[in-house]
């Protein structure tokens, strides 16, 4: 049976990290541990964060791993971890909210602008950082079509 894209099992409520490679480890953690990649996905993705910086803007970091990272990845999911303190990414820029992507084949592509639709909301992100509910971030990616 096929693993959700995203489940509350997936996020991270109220994370406290010390930096960019953390941050960056934890998001990879989350999809290593329910099944989405195997381990090597999360040096692939510490290796995409050195090509360029995986800071959207908007306290949004999406950390995800390189081209060739493909073969690690068992299923396509997101991963979602709050961090109302922040961390620092590097330039002054401070990530709330990281959304780790593993995606098959093409579908990061469809898991991407799904995101982007969400994240383009300055409110929906204020939400997700905001909230205590896993229910209430599911619930916001839910209503994108």
């Amino acid at each position: 049976m096929a693993l959700p894209i995203l489940s509350t099992d997936n996020i991270l409520l109220n994370a406290e990290i010390e930096n960019k490679e953390s941050a960056i480890r934890l998001t990879g953690n989350v999809l290593v541990e329910n099944g989405y990649v195997d381990s090597a996905y999360i040096e692939k993705m510490l290796e995409r964060e050195e090509l360029s910086s995986t800071y959207m803007g908007n306290f949004v970091a999406i950390p995800h791993g390189t081209e060739d990272a493909k073969y690690s990845v068992k299923e396509s999911g997101i991963a979602i971890i709050q961090v109302p303190g922040g961390v620092d990414f590097g330039n002054g820029n401070i990530v709330k909210l990281l959304i780790g992507i593993a995606g098959k084949g093409d579908e990061h592509l469809e898991i991407l602008s799904k995101i982007a639709i969400v994240l383009s909301e300055e409110e929906n992100v204020m939400k997700i950082v905001n909230t205590s509910s896993k229910e209430e971030i599911l619930a916001i990616f839910e209503g994108v079509n």
